[in-house]
């Protein structure tokens, strides 16, 4: 049996703030310490109208989405061929 190692949650959570912050108004909330450390890790910045991400933060999101998507089709792809033999 074939397994691909799913994306950690850590990971899946990211994502989520990050979408979140991405597609939000300035009522979007991010919890302190969280933007904190997406400050210092230069994933987003603080702006006039709230926070938003910066080029690294949308790449790290474009990366994280196609990693999810990467592992849906995997998915896919072995459970066809396990149906199969």
């Amino acid at each position: 049996m074939l397994m691909i190692d799913p994306i950690p949650l850590e990971d899946l959570a990211l994502l989520d703030v990050l979408q979140q912050i991405s597609q939000a108004s300035e009522s979007t909330h991010v919890e302190t310490e969280i933007k904190k450390r997406l400050i210092e890790s230069a994933l987003i910045e603080d702006h006039e109208e709230g926070v938003r991400l910066t080029h690294a933060g949308i790449a790290l999101c474009k990366s994280l989405q196609h990693r999810v998507a990467a592992d849906k089709l995997a998915s896919e792809i072995i459970e066809k061929r396990e149906s199969v033999d």
